[in-house]
């Protein structure tokens, strides 16, 4: 009894000591540049600047489905998959569009990169792009993410930009900032473009 109990909490020790480590390697990744225009109470406008991603198409129409084909080929290029067998540092937060007849996925690529420095994939389902710059509207949520909560939240933020009188376009869409085996302090966001600079 006392063998197992040690062996317990030598188990749960080691547990707790990967969850830190891996909260605070997720700190450490660059994160997607954008600049705060206003801060509502339900959400906040941002600025964000061109990025370059790379990025894969699917018919995926839910957030699971979407999650599990498009991370293994996206982390496959960023893993050494490409004509380079370059290593790409991950960053955060990972794009997720998921629309009723196509969707993508979109891991921003590291500020030192853009399309004419990256490797080629040697995949041909991950495709080099480069975003406009564009205001979008962004509401935070906790937890792990789900088809449910995505559309709890998107639906939060449609309510409070009508009644903000605010004008959007494009589909909402789901940025997601943890590795899946982080289980404390995640983050997710739900975001939609805004028409602001016309204002």
């Amino acid at each position: 009894m006392k063998v197992f109990f040690i062996i317990t909490c030598i188990i749960i020790g080691l547990f707790l000591v990967f969850q830190i480590y891996t909260i605070m390697s997720t700190n450490k990744s660059e994160t997607q540049t954008y600049k705060v225009i206003k801060v509502e109470k339900e959400f906040e406008i941002r600025f964000y600047p061109s990025a370059t991603m790379a990025v894969i198409s699917s018919s995926a129409k839910t957030y699971k489905e979407l999650g599990s084909s498009g991370f293994t080929k996206l982390a496959g290029y960023i893993f050494g998959g490409n004509k380079d067998k370059k290593q790409i540092a991950m960053t955060a937060p990972v794009h997720m569009d998921i629309g009723d007849t196509v969707s993508s996925m979109s891991f921003v690529m590291p500020s030192n990169y853009n399309k004419n420095n990256l490797p080629l994939p040697n995949n041909s389902d991950v495709t080099i792009n480069t975003t406009p710059e564009e205001y979008v509207a962004a509401i935070e949520f906790g937890g792990f993410a789900s088809s449910d909560n995505i559309k709890k939240h998107t639906e939060m933020l449609e309510s409070s930009l009508k009644a903000h009188n605010l004008s959007y376009y494009g589909h909402f869409r789901y940025l997601g900032y943890n590795p899946p085996y982080q289980l404390f302090g995640r983050k997710n966001e739900i975001i939609v473009s805004l028409h602001w600079d016309s204002k």
